[in-house]
């Protein structure tokens, strides 16, 4: 197709969801290279996030401009070879397992502590906040943290596991404001270095595991953010494992993203750039992985905190940037630009969720009663 017609193919679709190319609205997309359109066509999500890391096109308000595509449907026009690779990779072989289980913590959360500590606020949370009565990015992490404890009724004394713990954050949390000792396990060793160093004087320990691996009891378990790299392949076995830690009475917590309809398929960009072998769950595979092992007490949708979350995120970015500037250049900062933007409008339009199960083996004696 000549480069004439893909342009107006490319204007006609992005037409529809009120788009202009070279427009004057902030949510206008400006294309600086010409080359934009045939690599959009050819390699879809690939080709537009990598060309506006090559700095081929622009907007002004990019997570805007990514909910008036997602609203519109735009993303279901540009299905490529490189979409159905991703998805038949993520379906049919098993990404998690083994050395695979490791790739995200090489690829992704050992990037910098640096980078991470400038984005993420006062706590090293790299997950959704809790926005229901906060006014900063701080306050809400603070609240999501207070949140997870009170759903899983910690009191001092109880042994609890953190799947997946990151920098420490949450067991730190757990441990000062409910006096409870802990495990944490991640697979990123920068990570696990640095909540090893966040959580010395504290009853916490750190490891650098495999989830499957465990074989302990505790009165709790929790993860934050992890299940979204368990991989579909391994759904039950995660919860087979979560069972077989947790105390007959005691109670589990999962805070993960979700799906609205079928299993989502991986994105090719975001698989490339940002989270190698991760797939966002569907509702029906959760519910179909966890049946026979826990009775589910409470499911919790406050997913349109993550817009807010992650524009916070990407405003303390920018602001750092000076200083982060020495370690990466501009392709990279395009890229966390993109990442962020898109992250943010798959929120704001509402296409992914954000998840918190509480969960009992057998029920908690009475009924539980759900805190918010």
């Amino acid at each position: 197709m000549k480069q004439d017609s893909l342009k107006q193919r490319a204007a006609q679709l992005l037409e529809l969801a009120g788009i202009h190319l070279d427009g004057t609205a902030p949510t206008d997309l400006r294309v600086n290279d010409e080359r934009l359109y045939a690599r959009v066509f050819a390699h879809g999500s690939l080709g537009l996030g990598e060309a506006y890391m090559d700095g081929w096109w622009d907007a002004d308000d990019l997570p805007g401009m990514f909910t008036r595509i997602l609203g519109a449907h735009l993303d279901e026009e540009l299905k490529t070879l490189d979409t159905l690779l991703a998805h038949l990779r993520a379906r049919f072989i098993n990404l998690q397992r083994g050395e695979h289980a490791y790739e995200i913590g090489h690829t992704h959360y050992d990037l910098g502590n640096d980078l991470f500590a400038a984005m993420l606020g006062r706590r090293l949370v790299y997950s959704c906040g809790y926005w229901a009565e906060a006014g900063n990015l701080d306050d809400a992490q603070a609240a999501k943290l207070d949140l997870v404890c009170r759903k899983l009724r910690l009191r001092p004394g109880q042994r609890v596991l953190d799947i997946g713990c990151g920098w420490g954050e949450a067991l730190k949390y757990a441990a000062e404001h409910y006096g409870v000792e802990g495990v944490g396990i991640t697979v990123s060793e920068e990570q696990a270095e640095f909540a090893r160093g966040l959580c010395s004087g504290l009853p916490v320990q750190i490891r650098l595991q495999d989830y499957r691996e465990l074989h302990e009891s505790f009165d709790a378990v929790f993860s934050i953010g992890m299940f979204e790299h368990v991989g579909p392949l391994n759904y039950r076995s995660y919860f087979e494992v979560v069972r077989r830690c947790l105390r007959d009475d005691g109670l589990s917590l999962l805070h993960c993203i979700g799906s609205n309809g079928p299993s989502a398929r991986p994105d090719p960009w975001i698989e490339k750039y940002i989270f190698p072998n991760s797939v966002i769950p569907a509702a029906s595979q959760v519910a179909a992985a966890l049946e026979g092992l826990f009775v589910v007490e409470d499911w919790h949708n406050f997913g349109a905190d993550y817009d807010r979350t992650l524009s916070a995120w990407r405003e303390r970015f920018d602001a750092a940037w000076p200083q982060l500037a020495a370690r990466y250049d501009q392709r990279f900062r395009r890229m966390w630009h993109f990442y962020l933007a898109v992250s943010a409008a798959i929120f704001r339009s509402r296409r992914d969720q954000l998840w918190q199960l509480t969960l009992s083996p057998h029920g908690v004696p009475g009924g539980y009663r759900v805190p918010r």
